[in-house]
């Protein structure tokens, strides 16, 4: 159980947290789960290098909520290149996994946000 969801915290109640962007709250609990924002690096200039920095974000937005990956449900992946950025992410992707916690998942081509950024992944996950 987080130590967000107090006693007094019903499974109607919504607990955002990392709010100060105008746009969005980075963590969003509802009903027992944890849905995050999709995250983004924008120090690594390769596909591999993004993913790992991505990844560290989110084992440190799950671990704010009080959760971590072996409780994944969904994720949703985009990549820039599809032919060139799927194989490098996918790579990082299933070493950081849990191999007993599989969310599903799926991944697509996208124009992403910035010209720079190459791979964006939001997650979904059991508190």
């Amino acid at each position: 159980r987080s130590p967000l969801l107090t006693s007094r915290t019903t499974m109607s109640d919504i607990v955002r947290l990392q709010d100060d962007d105008p746009r969005m709250s980075q963590i969003v609990i509802h009903g027992g789960i944890v849905y995050l924002s999709g995250q983004v690096d924008q120090e690594a200039t390769d596909a591999e290098g993004q993913t790992k920095g991505i990844l560290a974000k989110i084992d440190t937005l799950l671990a704010a909520a009080g959760t971590d990956k072996s409780k994944l449900i969904s994720a949703q992946i985009w990549v820039k290149d599809i032919s060139q950025h799927f194989k490098p992410m996918n790579k990082v992707w299933c070493a950081w996994l849990d191999p007993k916690a599989k969310p599903v998942r799926a991944t697509v081509e996208a124009n992403l946000a910035l010209p720079n950024l190459l791979v964006e992944i939001q997650v979904t996950c059991a508190v």
